[in-house]
């Protein structure tokens, strides 16, 4: 089992979520977040007042996945959420040791 998260733009969320289930992913959790990276934030007028907003609203995605359906969740995130422009987010992928339904009590892949 591996867990995906990637950092998306918010405005792409609909297109990441309609591409993976598309994909056959049945599940995933998203968490708005704020961070950044190469974009280093942006400037904003406020009343007049130029500042500087440090912090670009994000959404993450959560996703665990078994191994074999794991490079199609890669490729349907890469395809829409990508703009072309800094700022487009990033992917990590990570192992899973173990998963276990709370509901049921069923453990692995069965679980996800």
């Amino acid at each position: 089992m591996k867990k995906i998260e990637a950092i998306i733009r918010t405005h792409k969320l609909d297109d990441v979520k309609s591409a993976l289930v598309e994909a056959g992913i049945e599940g995933m959790t998203v968490v708005e977040v704020r961070g950044f990276g190469r974009q280093k934030g942006h400037t904003e007028m406020y009343r007049g007042t130029e500042y500087a907003v440090d912090f670009v609203p994000k959404a993450k995605l959560e996703i665990i996945i078994s191994d074999d359906k794991l490079q199609s969740a890669i490729d349907a995130v890469l395809k829409s959420a990508q703009t072309g422009n800094v700022g487009d987010g990033k992917i990590f992928v990570s192992d899973i040791a173990q998963s276990i339904r709370i509901r049921t009590g069923e453990i692995g892949d069965d679980a996800i």
